[in-house]
């Protein structure tokens, strides 16, 4: 399953050590803050080793059915392309296949959406076999619709005289070729649904044994990038590997502590992002019903975020779609040491039950301690 499998270097592409160029593409219908979502696709992008050369936005009531975006924003497209030297464009909306072979007809370049962009991420980060079987299975699930021919080769029609029987409406080698592929992925996302579903009954079979044990559970989660895994060290002198990029953590790490002789678990989860792909939500139940299961679900925001109000609703929406809504949440305001103090204030009226910690210098994460284990007693 190798890294960048959707972003499409090609072999002429530039060298490892140079980074692809790419142009952002998205579409303000003023249903959500364009600025923050472009911000959010560079870091995603320079996650993935892309380098956004420039952005291109239109604002219009809905996306184009055909090209995304209008005829004369595919004209400024091409422009942008030739004039930074970018070779691929990176739409902030998922895009239909035909939107994709429209966009592509038109530049001549790769076009690869924002979840492309998230899987491709992801296939790179997976470590372990379970996450490696979670990310396959999404990807073939992103791939199958969007299966295409081209080139003569590769044509969906035979060729040849109709009287001979290879006329038009006959399949030719590339039809062949598309329902071989098509076979091959369905054959091989049966054999990965079959081990997620080991992976998820021996999920459940170690959350059965710590519930016979009676031993209470905390489910680290939020949007990716907030520190969730360095709260985790915090928390229980753990040594988990802390990386300052999206998706950092895909596996769960679980952590024993012992606050006031209450002993309970901390499991670090997948962080989320707006609009995580509907594909990636599926493939990772399992890993998620960690939060679904947990007594208590340890909401960590990153206080310094411009747009932290949308991402605490971004992973309440997923929370919800993982069926974990009604697990009793404990929000927690983190990277305090850099936030500005009046968004902690603020955030602070807004959700006055919340914990303001650091876990980079430490700052307020005794009291954490403290307030988990009493939380967790009293929900027992």
């Amino acid at each position: 399953m190798p890294g960048a499998w959707l972003v499409g270097r090609s072999p002429d592409a530039p060298a490892a050590d140079e980074a692809l160029r790419a142009v952002a593409l998205a579409v303000d219908t003023g249903d959500h803050d364009v600025d923050a979502a472009l911000h959010e696709l560079h870091r995603l992008a320079e996650t993935d080793g892309v380098q956004i050369a420039a952005d291109v936005r239109q604002t219009r009531d809905h996306p184009d059915p055909a090209t995304y975006v209008g005829r004369g924003k595919v004209a400024e497209i091409a422009g942008t392309l030739e004039r930074t030297g970018a070779r691929l464009v990176i739409a902030d909306d998922e895009l239909t296949p035909a939107q994709v072979r429209s966009l592509e007809g038109e530049l001549g370049v790769r076009v690869v959406d924002r979840t492309a962009l998230v899987l491709d991420i992801f296939a790179q980060h997976a470590r372990s076999s379970e996450g490696r079987t979670q990310v396959e299975l999404a990807q073939i699930a992103y791939q199958l619709p969007r299966l295409r021919g081209g080139g003569r080769n590769l044509s969906r029609v035979g060729g040849g005289r109709v009287a001979a029987g290879q006329g038009i409406g006959v399949r030719g080698p590339g039809e062949t070729r598309l329902e071989s592929e098509r076979r091959r992925l369905r054959r091989r996302a049966g054999e990965l649904r079959r081990q997620a579903a080991a992976i998820a009954a021996r999920r459940q079979r170690t959350r059965d044994r710590r519930s016979r044990n009676a031993v209470p559970s905390a489910a680290l989660t939020g949007y990716t990038d907030v520190g969730k895994s360095a709260l985790l060290n915090r928390l229980t002198a753990a040594d988990v590997e802390v990386r300052a990029e999206l998706f950092a953590t895909l596996d769960p790490t679980v952590r024993r502590v012992v606050v006031d002789d209450v002993a309970f678990t901390v499991t670090d989860t997948v962080g989320f992002v707006r609009n995580l792909p509907h594909q990636l939500v599926e493939a990772f139940r399992s890993t998620l019903e960690e939060v679904a299961q947990a007594d208590l679900a340890v909401h960590v925001v990153d206080a310094a975020a411009p747009d932290a109000l949308d991402r605490v609703s971004t992973v309440r929406g997923v929370l919800r779609e993982i069926g974990a809504a009604d697990v009793p949440e404990l929000l927690v305001l983190n990277k305090a040491d850099v936030a500005p103090p009046d968004w902690v204030a603020a955030l602070q009226r807004l959700y006055p039950e919340a914990a303001v910690v650091s876990a980079l210098t430490g700052q307020g994460v005794p009291e954490l301690r403290a307030t988990l284990a009493d939380r967790l007693r009293r929900n027992r």
